[in-house]
This record gives C-alpha cells, sequence and structure tokens, in this order.
C-alpha cells in the first residue's frame, strides 16, 4: 500500500492546528514551600481546577450593582447564579474574611467544595487583609481536610489594582504558610487531628503568571524567616 500524501494545504491546516493547541497549553509552575508544602502556580480559572477545595474571594457588595469581569462571572454561571443570588440577598456581603461554603452540584465545575471569603470594602485593600485571608483558607481547609486546595484571589477581576498580583499573592500565601506551620506544630504536639496539606493550587491568568510566581517566591523567603524566628517550646505546660 503506498503511503498517503497529504497536500500542501492540509499539512497547513494541520500544523496550525497544533501550533493553537500548543499556545492554550495551560502553564504551570511547582514551587517548594516550608513544611514540604508544594504550592503550583497554574495558568488557570477557578471553574475548571480539579482540587477538594476551591478559594475565591469578592468585594463587599454594593447595592448598585458589583463589577466583575471574566472568571467569577463564568464561576457564577457554572453554579446558576448561585453566587449572585446570595450577594444579592444579603446572605454573603463579602464583608473581610466571611466565608460561605458550597457544595458544586454535579456537573457545574470539577471542585468537591468552593470556599468565598470577603474581602471588605474595595478601598481598604491591604496585604495586611489578604495575609489573613490566606490563614483563613487554609485553617478551613484543615477543618475540612482538604487534602488539595486551589485559590483565585480575583481582585483584577473585580476592578480593582491597588496591589500588583504578585504583592496580592506574597500576601496570601505567606498567610498560608504560616498557618500551615502552626497545624502542624499543633499535630506534632497531639493538640490537632492529623492532616497534611499535598498541593496548594495559585491560580493565575496569562497576563499575571510570572508577576504572581515572584511574589510566591517572596512568600517563600518571608515565611522561612518568620517562622526561624518562632519559639520552639511546646504550647501546652504541664500543670505541677
Amino acid at each position: 500500500m503506498k503511503p498517503r500524501v497529504r497536500s500542501a494545504a492540509a499539512l497547513a491546516v494541520v500544523l496550525a492546528l497544533a501550533g493553537s493547541a500548543a499556545a492554550q497549553e495551560v502553564r504551570e509552575t511547582t514551587l517548594n514551600a516550608p513544611r514540604g508544602l508544594p504550592v503550583k502556580v497554574r495558568m488557570e480559572g477557578p471553574y475548571t481546577a480539579e482540587a477538594m477545595l476551591q478559594v475565591v474571594c469578592y468585594f463587599q457588595h454594593e447595592a448598585t450593582g458589583d463589577f466583575a469581569r471574566g472568571a467569577p462571572v463564568e464561576l457564577d454561571r457554572r453554579l446558576g447564579g448561585v453566587i449572585a443570588a446570595l450577594r444579592d440577598r444579603g446572605e454573603f456581603r463579602g464583608d473581610a474574611l466571611e466565608t460561605v461554603l458550597i457544595v458544586p452540584p454535579a456537573g457545574t465545575i470539577p471542585a468537591k467544595g468552593l470556599l468565598l471569603v470577603g474581602l471588605g470594602d474595595r478601598g481598604r485593600l491591604s496585604a495586611g487583609l489578604l495575609e489573613q485571608v490566606g490563614k483563613a483558607s487554609l485553617r478551613e481547609a484543615a477543618r475540612l481536610r482538604a487534602a488539595t486546595v486551589a485559590f483565585a484571589p480575583l481582585v483584577r477581576d473585580q476592578g480593582d489594582d491597588t496591589l500588583s498580583a504578585g504583592e496580592v499573592e506574597r500576601a496570601v500565601t505567606r498567610g498560608v504558610f504560616l498557618a500551615y506551620d502552626t497545624e502542624k506544630r499543633l499535630q506534632e504536639q497531639g493538640l490537632a487531628p492529623a492532616w497534611t496539606l499535598e498541593s496548594w493550587e495559585v491560580e493565575a491568568g496569562p497576563d499575571y503568571y510570572d508577576d504572581t510566581i515572584a511574589g510566591v517566591k517572596k512568600a517563600i523567603d518571608e515565611a522561612k524567616a518568620a517562622l526561624a524566628a518562632r519559639d520552639a517550646k511546646p504550647y501546652r505546660t504541664k500543670a505541677d
């Protein structure tokens, strides 16, 4: 049998399709954080990530209407408008560190659980608050025994550019690393049930991917220094 020969036009189409697929390939970078925690910076949205817990953040609800584009819009579309309903009804205002846990219905998004975390007043976003968001998210993951967590701040998608993408993730992941160390110390001293976070995934858009990686690297360095300075004595003192 003679080999099949593609025409020049057909070959050009095949090559174009292959190039398009390569261009759409999801980028991922894995970094090693304290306590052996793998941190994956992944070019992905919160509506496609496969994780036990997906975390997303929202500014305080505005009666005149919330600005949103991109990821939060698509996420709520796939959920059938659950998030918008909660916000419009005042049941999740998005106050600072307010949380709501949703179990996504089958066929909506891959994540097993969806945690909404409030960022408070849009004009008051700060690195300090974002570090607390990271801590709160980690502690909720520990409570749920979620082995894999994906995190999307959605700050840019809600029209806020107070902090760069790198600064946002530096603050959030620093909080995650510090809270995770506390959790593991409590476990080692028999003060918390056994649980290990297998991976923390940071979701970043194409325009912010490199900046996000730089921010996470800074957080790792800062967390290492902070943890080295922590008091190593046991939390519990024995009674006389």
